[in-house]
C-alpha cells in the first residue's frame, strides 16, 4: 500500500530558529570583542543560514526520522485499522502520541468486549444444555422403563407415554423460542404494523390462561373497565406474544390468591403504556438489571419446576425494541411486580 506522508514543519522550524538563535548570538560577541562587522550583511547571512538549516533538518526528519515513525506504525498495526488506511504517516510527535493511545485504547475495548462475548457464549451454551438436558433425561427414563417391562402393563404404559409427551412439548416450547430470539436479534423477523384494539387483545390473553391462574386461585383482571376501544400500532401477533408471556410470568411467581392486574393509560399525545402488576414474591434490586438476559431466571428452582424455556423477557425486549418502543421494571420484594411498555396510539 502506497503510504501518504503528512510533513510537520513545527520541529524543522524551532531547530533552525534555536541554531539562528545561537549563531546571532555568537556574531554578535565577535562584534563586540574582536572586530567590528557589517550588521546588514550579518542579518543577509542569517536570513540564508535559518532557510539552510530548516531544510536541512526537514530533509533528515523525512529520509531519517519517518522511517523510525512509519515502523512504529507497522508494528502497532494501525494500518489494519480501516479507519486509518487514508491517513497520512505523521512525524509530528503529539499526533504520533494521540493516535497511538487511540490505538491501545480501541485494542483494550476490543479485547473486553471479546471476554464478555465468551463468557456470555459459555454462559449461554451452560443453559442451553442445561433446559434440554433435563427434558431429554425425563423422557428417556419413561421410555427405558416401558423397554425395560412396562409396556405389558396398559395402565402404566399410558401414563408414561403422556408424560414423555409432556417432556417433547418441552422440547419443541424451547426450541421455538430459541429459534424465535435468534431471528430477533438477528434482525429476520419483520414486524407487520396494523391498527388493532389492544384491550381485545389483553382479554384474548386472559381468557387463554384463566384455567392455569385458577389452578393457584390467582385472579387476571383489568385495573379499570375499559368500555371504549384503545388503538395502537404494532404488530398484533407479536404484542400479544408480549402481553402472554408477561402474565405467564406473573402467574408463575405469583402468590396463591394474589391478583395479576393489567391497565392501560396515555403516556403522551401519541403514546400508551401497558402495565402487568402482580402482587406476588417481587424481584431483588441486583437482579432487575438482568432479568432480560437468556435464560436467566432470579429463582433457579423454582421457575424451573413451572416449566418455561427462560426465554419470555428476553423475547418481549426484542419485540418491543423491535416496534423501537421501551420496556421498563418496577419491583420489590414481598410486594409485587410491574413490567410495562409503551405502544404508538393509532391517529
Amino acid at each position: 500500500m502506497q503510504l501518504k506522508f503528512k510533513k510537520s514543519y513545527k520541529f524543522a522550524i524551532k531547530s533552525s530558529l534555536y541554531i539562528s538563535l545561537f549563531f546571532l548570538a555568537t556574531i554578535f560577541l565577535y562584534h563586540y570583542l574582536v572586530q567590528p562587522l557589517n550588521l546588514n550583511v550579518v542579518l543577509i547571512f542569517l536570513l540564508f543560514f535559518c532557510a539552510a538549516t530548516f531544510f536541512l533538518i526537514q530533509f533528515r526528519v523525512e529520509h531519517f526520522i519517518y522511517k523510525r515513525v512509519k515502523k512504529i506504525y507497522d508494528d502497532v498495526s494501525l494500518l489494519e485499522n480501516t479507519s486509518y488506511i487514508n491517513q497520512p504517516v505523521t512525524t509530528d510527535m503529539a499526533t504520533l502520541t494521540k493516535e497511538v493511545k487511540k490505538f491501545a485504547r480501541d485494542k483494550k475495548l476490543e479485547i473486553e468486549t471479546l471476554k464478555i462475548r465468551e463468557e456470555y457464549r459459555k454462559e449461554f451454551l451452560g443453559n442451553v444444555s442445561h433446559e434440554l438436558k433435563t427434558p431429554l433425561f425425563t423422557i428417556q427414563g419413561y421410555l427405558l422403563t416401558l423397554l425395560d417391562g412396562a409396556m405389558d402393563d396398559k395402565n402404566l404404559r399410558k401414563k408414561y407415554l403422556e408424560r414423555a409427551e409432556k417432556g417433547v412439548e418441552r422440547l419443541i416450547y424451547i426450541v421455538k423460542d430459541l429459534d424465535m430470539i435468534t431471528k430477533l436479534e438477528a434482525g429476520e423477523i419483520n414486524l407487520d404494523i396494523t391498527r388493532f384494539n389492544i384491550v381485545d387483545i389483553v382479554q384474548n390473553v386472559f381468557e387463554l390462561f384463566e384455567m392455569k391462574a385458577a389452578n393457584k386461585n390467582i385472579t387476571l383482571t383489568f385495573d379499570m373497565k375499559y368500555p371504549r376501544p384503545i388503538w395502537v400500532l404494532g404488530d398484533q401477533e407479536k404484542i400479544q406474544q408480549v402481553i402472554t408471556n408477561l402474565v405467564v410470568n406473573s402467574i408463575k411467581y405469583g402468590k396463591k390468591g394474589g391478583t395479576t392486574e393489567v391497565g392501560i393509560e396515555d403516556l403522551t399525545k401519541n403514546k400508551v403504556i401497558v402495565r402487568v402488576t402482580d402482587n406476588g414474591e417481587g424481584i431483588e434490586k441486583q437482579n432487575i438489571p438482568r432479568l432480560f438476559e437468556r435464560f436467566y431466571r432470579v429463582d433457579k428452582s423454582g421457575a424451573r419446576s413451572e416449566g418455561g424455556s427462560g426465554l419470555g423477557l428476553a423475547i418481549v425486549k426484542h419485540i418491543i425494541e423491535g416496534h423501537d418502543e421501551k420496556i421498563y421494571v418496577e419491583s420489590q420484594i414481598g410486594k409485587g411486580s410491574e413490567f410495562s411498555f409503551t405502544l404508538e396510539k393509532s391517529k
